[in-house]
């Protein structure tokens, strides 16, 4: 699977390890990186202070972001051009509806139909990266952003539950799923190459990989 996928997208909660991960498989396969850069968005940290207020802001700078990133996969590919994302188009609703009020999400919702690609390219291959919400927020006070300081476990709680719902019924391109309480992917060698091992004699649309699968 993983020599034949030239649009790689590695996605899970905040402080899952997508964006390390991601950056890791793009450099060993010589592949373009299309990463998201929240620290450009500069509504990002008011809303973890006060989301009732600057949701629908952050969510539409996300929006706007994620469009452009994503705006050179539409055109044709060139032969043996591969990329690798922190994200799937998809997350953009995900969040909306876990952020925005039942005011807010008309609004958000006209404008995503009308800036999304009518045939939007579609992953080759996703990575899916599960942890327990305990464990992202302490990866979240470890890496200490600033814009990050006002997340809460219970926020990441509804973010983690949102993902998994999400990925349970996902069947738009084969999903690999990763246990990230038990495997280090970025951080440890040995789990890198485990994981590209696995990756590449990946043969069912939707695998499991952890230690004990």
């Amino acid at each position: 699977m993983l020599e034949k996928a030239a649009y790689i997208v590695v996605e899970g909660p905040i402080g899952a390890g997508k964006t390390s991960l991601a950056r890791r498989l793009a450099q060993r396969l010589d592949a373009r990186s299309v990463m998201e850069q929240p620290e450009r968005n500069p509504f990002l940290g008011r809303f973890y202070d006060n989301p009732e207020r600057w949701a629908l802001a952050t969510q539409l700078a996300f929006l706007f972001q994620r469009m452009d990133l994503l705006a050179p996969l539409e055109a044709p590919y060139r032969v043996g051009e591969r990329f690798v994302s922190d994200f799937i188009l998809d997350k953009d609703p995900l969040f909306a509806a876990l952020n925005l009020s039942s005011d807010e999400m008309p609004i958000y919702q006209r404008i995503f139909e009308a800036m999304k690609p009518a045939q939007p390219r579609t992953p080759d291959l996703v990575i899916y990266l599960q942890a327990k919400p305990e464990t992202l927020i302490g990866r979240v006070r470890q890496r200490g952003l600033a814009q990050e300081r006002g997340i809460t476990e219970g926020y990441l709680e509804r973010v983690a539950e949102r993902y998994a719902r999400f990925f349970y019924q996902y069947d738009a391109a084969p999903l690999f799923i990763v246990d990230a309480e038990v495997l280090n992917p970025v951080d440890l060698d040995d789990d890198f190459e485990l994981l590209l091992e696995r990756l590449r004699s990946m043969r069912s649309y939707r695998e499991f990989f952890g230690y004990a699968a």
